[in-house]
């Protein structure tokens, strides 16, 4: 389950309480990482994203809002390429508005953490991503 960093906290309450435009993303992007993602991290300073042997952030622009009040899911299945290197131990995920720098626009840890190898391909079936405000 994922939530928000700070600023994103900070820009929600901006725009709701103070009447401040705040810009949807273009696009949504998907990050893996190999160690817990912070309050303070942005998207260029994510904490062991996972890199080389293929390792790309893969887009999902479409998330469903319509099930539990609070929270988002994706809405379609997140396939990274078949890792042609080693990706180490993936534990958590970012979610970013940019392909390579960025902000941070929510993270969580994964359920379950999972050894990218060689020849594997990381996954998020539709839904498998949930972030919630509270």
């Amino acid at each position: 389950m994922g939530s928000f960093p700070n600023q994103m906290e900070s820009k929600v309450l901006a725009h709701v309480f103070m009447n401040t435009a705040f810009t949807q993303p273009g696009n949504i992007y998907i990050a893996l990482c190999q160690s817990t993602v912070e309050e303070d991290d942005t998207g260029s300073t994510l904490p062991s994203e996972a890199s080389g042997g293929s390792y790309a952030r893969q887009t999902c622009n479409t998330w469903d809002t319509s099930g539990t009040q609070g929270q988002a899911d994706n809405n379609i299945q997140v396939t990274f390429p078949e890792a042609t290197a080693a990706w180490g131990t993936i534990t958590d995920f970012a979610i970013v508005n940019h392909l390579t720098t960025g902000t941070l626009l929510a993270y969580g840890k994964l359920t379950t953490s999972k050894a990218i190898g060689t020849g594997d391909t990381a996954k998020f079936a539709t839904d498998d991503l949930t972030v919630t405000l509270a």
